[in-house]
């Protein structure tokens, strides 16, 4: 029987990454900046990515896709406006406390929706590689707004 270590966990096991060391060689997007936390280079992730994602007052990314990654944006601070669709025809809003989903391959813009402050938000992928296919996607002029409806508590009435 193969004996471990007393200290093999040392350096295999739970990891700290402190938030002002985080790396932001990771693909970018126009208007944004990643920054990669949890990643297979930095910690051998085998299934997910994470990190943060901060846009400046008044900015808003290029389209963009992850390919075949499912991705959550939980918000810290400010006010998300997500745009989605072929045209980015779809539009909802999230704030500090609130989660979005962005399903595989769906083209998607973030807009920092307040003139004064930054949109800070922690971002969490599916895969531990950072997937990101830029888009030239003309979008529409007014998006329709897309309200959340909880489809396993859906309050009938």
């Amino acid at each position: 029987m193969e004996t471990i270590p007393e200290d093999a966990w040392r350096e295999t096991g739970v990891r700290v990454i402190p938030g002002d060391q985080l790396d932001d060689n990771t693909p970018q997007t126009p208007g944004m900046n990643r920054a990669a936390a949890i990643n297979f280079a930095r910690v051998g992730a085998q299934k997910i990515w994470a990190g943060t994602v901060r846009i400046d007052a008044d900015a808003k990314t290029g389209a963009h896709h992850h390919g075949a990654l499912e991705s959550v944006i939980y918000v810290l601070k400010g006010r998300a406006r997500m745009r989605w669709g072929e045209a980015l025809e779809f539009v909802a809003e999230a704030g500090p406390g609130d989660f979005i989903y962005v399903p595989p391959y769906v083209p998607h813009q973030e807009i920092n929706a307040s003139t004064d402050e930054p949109l800070e938000c922690v971002l969490v992928r599916s895969d531990s590689e950072a997937v990101v296919v830029n888009l030239d996607i003309e979008p529409v002029e007014k998006p329709q707004n897309v309200p959340w409806i909880d489809p396993i508590h859906r309050h009938e009435g």
